[in-house]
């Protein structure tokens, strides 16, 4: 697939991780609140493991498995949080996550990310649909997927298990048929990733 690109949103830039990146991600991701609403984050968030996730992207991405990028905020080039696809190229579909860091909540960032990647997914890997889900006791998650235009398609009830207790999963999704960008967002702009 190439080099992963850049993206850049009228108030973020969305690029690969480096693993400089990782003192950082320990301290975002390993906020509690942050793994708790989360299937596959760690808690405690150990030494080493925010290396050894970055270091799977190059080659997830380069197969063709997924794309995650580090969400930054351009003021201040602060990375504050992560938005991933994980394709199925067979499906043409992907699953899209993503995690803001609690310093960082309720600034839209989320939004505007998940808006950049949706358009992404579409335009430029060629996907079919695209969705997401999360644990019905975070409906902020939900919020975010109801804004870049996600249908909600349903509750599964207990279907994860996270720290000793079955949690209900909503999901929803959207597809390539139906997304249209979403009025006041900004377009955002591919290009090579500079110096990673």
């Amino acid at each position: 697939m190439g080099e992963q690109p850049e993206l850049r949103t009228g108030r973020l830039l969305l690029r690969p991780f480096a693993l400089t990146d990782a003192p950082i991600v320990q301290q975002l991701a390993g906020d509690k609140e942050i793994a708790s609403t989360t299937l596959t984050i760690p808690y405690p968030y150990e030494d080493g493991m925010a290396e050894e996730w970055i270091s799977t992207h190059p080659e997830r991405f380069t197969r063709g498995e997924g794309v995650t990028f580090a969400v930054v905020r351009r003021k201040d080039n602060r990375l504050i949080g992560a938005i991933a696809l994980g394709i199925s190229q067979q499906h043409q579909h992907a699953e899209l996550g993503y995690w803001i860091g609690k310093p960082y909540w309720n600034n839209g960032y989320c939004t505007e990310a998940a808006q950049a990647v949706l358009n992404y997914g579409f335009t430029e890997l060629g996907l079919n649909r695209i969705y997401a889900q999360h644990m019905s006791r975070n409906p902020s998650s939900g919020r975010v997927m109801e804004k870049i235009g996600m249908r909600y398609e349903g509750c599964l009830k207990e279907h994860f298990r996270k720290w000793d207790a079955f949690e209900d999963v909503k999901r929803y999704g959207i597809l390539k048929s139906e997304y249209a960008p979403q009025p006041g967002t900004h377009v955002y702009q591919v290009g090579a990733p500079a110096g990673h």
